[in-house]
Order: C-alpha cells, then structure tokens, then sequence
C-alpha cells in the first residue's frame, strides 16, 4: 500500500475536502498539521513515505531533503508554481511532481481588505471598541489616491480593476510590464522610482525568487511619502523584513498591510506583531474553501494518475 504523506495542514481541514476513509484501502495516509522543527526532523518523519501531498511554499523541499527520502516517487502540490520544489533534484531522482488548478480571485480580495483596514485604521477602531472606546482616530479615503502596483498579472489586474472603481488613480511598474496591460486596464505605466515616489498604496503583485528578492528595501521606503502604505500579499522576500521594521518603527512610511514574510509561520517574537502601524495575516490570501476544494480534490486525483502510470499536471 503506497505510503502518502499530506503536509502543511495547518487548520486540520483537509479532511473537510477529500474523505480520508474512502481511500484508505488503496493508500496509507498520515496528515501532519504541524510545520517541521527543521529540516532533520522534517527527513526523519518522512523518510518512509512515498508521496508528499503538500500546500506550496509552506515546508520547503530541498535537494538535501530530496536526497534523503530515498523512497519518496510522487510530489503533489497546491498550484502550478511551487518555487520552494527544487525540481532539478527531483528530475536527478526520477520524480514525479505534479500540480492544481487554483483560483486568482482570494489573493485580490484580501489585498483590498489589508487596503482598506489600513484606510480607515481598523486593527485599532477594532480594538478600541472591545476597550470601550469609541471612535479613536481618523481615517483617509481611498477616491483621488494614487494606488500603485508592482506587477500587473493576474493578480494586480483585478486590484487594479477594483481601485479604478474606488476612483483611484492607479499606475503600474515591473520589469516586464505590458503595456498593451496597461492600456486595456487604464492603468499609467510608470519608472520604479516614480512608483515609489507617488503611491499613497503600494500594493505587490509579482512572482518571487530572484528576480525581485530585496525589491524594497530602506532606500525606496525612505523615498515613499510619509503617509503612503505598503501591502504585500505576493511573496515576503520581495520586501527586505529587517528595513521594513525600520521604516515602520520610525514612521517612515504610515503603515504596511502584509500576508507573507520571510519565515513562515512568522515566529512569535518577530518584532513586526508588535508594530503598531503593521496590519497582519497569516499568508491567508489563497486560503478559501473554494481554494482548498480545488487543491486537495485534485492532489488526489494527481495521485491517482500517478499511480496508475498516467501523471497529470506536470511541474518541470
């Protein structure tokens, strides 16, 4: 009986989505709702499975631990991208990585949500009321503001859709944008410098890794307006954490709405929890029952494939 392994279940949920019981006669399946201590942990609990069915970018699978899971054949994860797979040590080993569809829809939603929070202060009106008080600061309103966005894909198309509703002027920078993108959406194309300079939001919206890891670091957070928010619910490398502490500690910038970081989960002392100008989620932007339907159903239905010599959604 194939031994599966579904990591990174941190809401024990992914039983909610795909019945466990059902498929118990063909696979031997162990969820794991913790994340690893580290990586030594991580080959020790795993060294006898087979599959890993993981959520991406969550538990990192490196060539080390790659190396290690001498019996592992199938990956399956959540999406099409998985940046934290590295892939050429999976090809070196003859596995099978697979993916899932995935809805573009949460990500946009959320990132209007850290907007608007931070608009209108709401991590503290919130608080403030469960204290007894009652109307403590005051707000901005989002119409005639410069909302600028670093990436215009998926994902920074439709924030850029519902800022020009809010009557917003949006503009938009990345190192290949499309202006044919921009035209179709209205949507001003601008240099880095002057999307820094000008956004009252700066929301990101481009892929990790290399390309723009350190992306905003002091010198373009110094160059922000004192009253300007950033947002990020992309990747959190793309903003160097430790500079991002300092703008914020010292009022550089007004706040920052965020769903990723470097480390995740974000350690309990990281100093960000205790800003407060930091309006924070737990890189929730892709977690929606809807989402979660998609991904653990199909993870299953890859496995399937899999098993049976016929892989679907290939990842290479």
């Amino acid at each position: 009986m194939l031994k599966v392994a579904i990591l990174d279940d941190y809401q024990n949920v992914s039983q909610q989505f795909v019945d466990i019981e059902k498929l118990s006669g063909k696979y031997e399946i162990k969820i794991f709702s913790e994340p690893f201590i580290d990586e030594a942990d991580t080959i020790d609990q795993l060294a006898d499975f087979e599959a890993l069915l993981i959520m991406r970018e969550r538990t990192p699978i490196t060539k080390n631990l790659i190396d290690n899971l001498t019996k592992l054949k199938f990956i399956i994860t959540s999406g099409m991208r998985n940046k934290s797979i590295d892939l050429e040590a999976t090809k070196k080993r003859k596995i099978i990585v697979c993916g899932t569809e995935m809805n573009p829809n949460p990500t946009p939603e959320l990132t209007w949500c850290l907007i608007l929070g931070l608009a209108r202060n709401l991590k503290e009106e919130i608080d403030n009321m469960y204290q007894g008080y009652w109307q403590t600061t005051v707000g901005v309103e989002l119409k005639g503001k410069v909302l600028g966005l670093i990436g215009l894909g998926k994902v920074g198309s439709q924030v850029a859709k519902i800022g020009k509703a809010f009557g917003m002027q949006v503009m938009a920078w990345s190192e290949n944008l499309s202006l044919d993108k921009c035209k179709e959406l209205d949507v001003l194309p601008c240099s880095k410098e002057d999307i820094i300079k000008n956004s009252d939001f700066l929301s990101i919206h481009v892929h990790g890794g290399e390309r723009y890891k350190d992306c905003i670091t002091l010198k373009e957070l110094d160059k922000m307006k004192k009253t300007a928010y950033l947002i990020n619910t992309s990747r959190g490398p793309i903003v160097n954490e430790d500079d991002l502490i300092i703008a914020l500690s010292t009022n550089e910038i007004a706040g920052a709405g965020l769903d990723v970081y470097d480390k995740e989960p974000l350690p309990e002392n990281n100093k960000l929890r205790f800003l407060p100008n930091a309006l924070l989620t737990p890189h929730i932007g892709y977690v929606t029952a809807e989402n979660y339907n998609i991904f653990y159903n199909q993870m299953i239905e890859s496995l399937e494939a899999c098993t049976n010599g016929k892989p679907i959604r290939i990842i290479e």
